[in-house]
């Protein structure tokens, strides 16, 4: 194994040792919306969901990863998920759009990295995908992105295909590693550490009783709020140019096991944009934001091959959409804000340092706003 690697095997065990000791906002009595939360709260909370992570910290300049996430443990070319691409700010460089507006199915596991690394990443889900699948042909890999070069020697191109294959070999079910993990390893968010955060919503039983759950890379500016406190008033942290001090990027994924095509999938995605601007984002010119949204309901599986020239999928109605749009914002919110309250500081290229979410203060401001379960 190369160096690099032995470093991200040694990251990756290091981080499941020390996932069980990590607090996220709703340990601190910080309840965001009023929809319940999954098992884990968390992405995976959807049946037969998994994310697995590679992270790079090596010396003082690379800061960053990829995350993999697979909608199902079967062959995902043979068995596509039906999906949509929502773009809410297209400051970036998402492969495998088009062809996923075209047909509205994914083939692949979804992919987070850095942006120089989307082409790296692109490739070696290609080689997954021909290694799985015997004359084929083609592959829509889907390769999402953020920038971290301000923490990570980014030029330095430093992800490999064996990175991105270790991921998702390393994919499981279960609670998800958030914070600086994967494809969050060097990301920024408002100003502080961001990273990798999830979370997910269960609508009521009389309502289908179907799971929502989101997945961000959070890379982003704007003006922070938690569940509606204005933290960075208090903080004194509001953007001073609303320039470049407010750029930056976010991936979200959504997976829900509720039957839905990819026209209701691209209403769902839309509606994470909602969650996003309730954590004060602003999707400003220099924002790559792009929402992934998947249904994993088994009965709507796509065959690569068929007997027959007819799809006959079994979707919900228009109507019955609107607490999966609620579940969506209410898990897009609090993913994001998961992302901060588990990010560490660090420092990276150049000796620059981002410092973490001081979460001390910050509960000290929600504790004055009386928005502190305290039970």
């Amino acid at each position: 194994m190369k160096p690099v690697g032995i470093v991200a095997l040694v990251l990756f065990l290091t981080s499941i040792h020390t996932y069980s000791q990590q607090k996220r906002t709703r340990d601190y009595g910080i309840e965001i919306g009023v929809l319940k939360t999954g098992k884990y709260n968390a992405i995976t909370d959807v049946e037969g969901v998994s994310v697995g992570h590679t992270t790079l910290i090596v010396g003082d300049s690379v800061r960053t990863g990829v995350t993999a996430l697979l909608p199902h443990s079967g062959n995902i070319f043979q068995s596509k998920v039906p999906a949509a691409i929502y773009i809410g700010n297209g400051f970036g460089k998402l492969a495998g759009y088009s062809q996923v507006k075209e047909l509205g199915n994914i083939e692949t596991p979804i992919i987070l990295t850095n942006t120089l690394s989307v082409p790296v990443a692109s490739d070696a889900l290609i080689s997954y995908t021909l290694d799985r699948n015997k004359e084929v042909h083609s592959v829509n890999s889907i390769v999402g992105e953020t920038n971290d070069g301000w923490l990570n020697d980014i030029r330095g191109r430093h992800i490999k295909q064996h990175h991105v294959l270790s991921a998702i070999e390393n994919a499981k079910s279960g609670p998800v590693e958030e914070g600086n993990v994967g494809a969050g390893t060097g990301t920024i968010c408002f100003g502080f550490k961001g990273g990798i955060g999830t979370s997910s919503r269960v609508i009521p039983s009389s309502l289908g009783g179907y799971t929502v759950g989101v997945l961000v890379q959070s890379n982003f500016g704007g003006v922070l709020e938690v569940n509606g406190v204005p933290i960075a008033k208090e903080l004194n942290t509001v953007p001073k140019h609303y320039n470049y001090d407010t750029d930056g990027s976010c991936m979200i994924v959504i997976f829900t096991d509720a039957p839905l095509d990819s026209r209701n999938l691209e209403r769902l995605a839309k509606r994470a944009m909602l969650g996003l601007a309730k954590t004060g984002g602003i999707a400003s010119n220099g924002s790559g934001d792009y929402i992934i949204a998947v249904s994993t309901a088994k009965e709507n599986l796509i065959p690569y091959t068929s007997d027959t020239p007819f799809n006959q999928p079994k979707v919900l109605r228009n109507d019955a959409i609107t607490p999966l749009f609620m579940a969506t914002i209410e898990a897009t919110e609090e993913a994001i804000i998961n992302s901060l309250f588990a990010a560490e500081g660090i420092s990276g290229i150049k000796g620059r340092q981002i410092e973490s979410l001081p979460i001390g203060k910050v509960l000290e401001i929600m504790d004055s706003y009386n928005r502190v379960n305290k039970k």
